[in-house]
């Protein structure tokens, strides 16, 4: 029968390389090591390891295993703390989209850190429908997203930042009306395939504005340097305008009425890490001050 002391080694050998280090990490002999391997082999009639290198190299069908023996010692883990009645506790397996938004979760997994010593958050960052997909799939307990369309109806998506979109041009650069410069200065475009870049895109074609592109670009915090060095003007969020020198970078609200994006945390309607993600949340929306957003009771 598979055991967790099994799993904790292969996952140390993994981690350090050859069955001798993994063996002093689990206080084990290498002998010993070596049996729990094949032992785990004949249990899943998979080959773990390829014996034939030096060191062994792991094969397809390992890297499969080790993936499993993360799974089911994060959920042992997990349940542990949860019978301990210490649901503050455990792996919290987030991802996020590679947004501005990005620039606050460090802030939030600090504090988090220091109210919640026995939580260990593991971050992973990719594209949305990744992420909704493996959230779907149990494979993460939550995800950081742009409002999406057509969220399955098994997850549940909270916002925790309701932001303004401005229109931001260089420092002594004339500005007071937002259609005029769209029309006539050199224009950054936001080139990416995320819900902002569409968001932004479906305003200025509402507006009826031709811009003048100068250059496109696929990252929100490289188009703000450009626009801080001179080099046209574009539009951005609210939260890429955080850095004492962006003080100085003239905006103008975008959008008649001025245009808001939302970012929020999606999460399985039945969640067993709800209380944790809702404490995430509420650090979340306390970091984005005046733009901030109460979690939703649940319905």
């Amino acid at each position: 029968m598979m055991d967790t002391r099994q799993l904790r080694t292969l996952l140390a050998i993994q981690s350090h390389g050859t069955f001798a280090q993994a063996a002093d990490v689990v206080g084990l002999t290498p002998s010993a090591v070596s049996q729990q391997v094949h032992a785990l082999e004949e249990e899943l009639r998979v080959t773990i390891f390829d014996r034939s290198t030096r060191p062994p190299r792991t094969t397809p069908e390992g890297l499969q295993v080790i993936e499993m023996a993360k799974d089911i010692l994060r959920r042992e883990e997990d349940t542990k703390a949860s019978l301990r009645g210490d649901q503050i506790a455990g792996t919290l397996m987030l991802g996020s989209v590679r947004s501005s938004a990005l620039n606050l979760l460090p802030r939030a997994l600090v504090q988090m850190r220091q109210r919640y010593p026995d939580l260990k958050p593991n971050l992973r960052v990719s594209l949305s429908s990744t992420l909704i997909a493996d959230v779907a799939a149990g494979r993460l307990d939550a995800a950081i997203v742009a409002e999406h369309l057509g969220f399955p109806g098994a997850l549940r998506w909270s916002p925790f930042l309701r932001e303004p979109l401005w229109l931001i041009a260089p420092r002594g650069m004339e500005a007071s009306d937002p259609i005029e410069l769209l029309n006539t200065r050199p224009y950054i475009r936001f080139r990416s395939a995320v819900p902002l870049a569409n968001l932004i895109d479906t305003e200025l074609s509402r507006l009826g504005v031709v811009t003048n592109d100068v250059a496109e670009i696929d990252t929100i915090g490289s188009i703000v340097t450009g626009v801080r060095q001179g080099l046209g003007i574009s539009v951005v969020p609210h939260v890429a305008l955080q850095e004492p020198e962006d003080l100085n970078i003239t905006r103008l609200p975008f959008g008649t009425p001025q245009v808001n994006r939302q970012i929020g945390i999606v999460e399985r309607t039945a969640s067993p890490r709800a209380e944790i993600i809702a404490r995430l949340h509420a650090v979340l929306s306390e970091l984005c001050g005046d733009y901030g957003v109460d979690r939703p009771a649940r319905s």
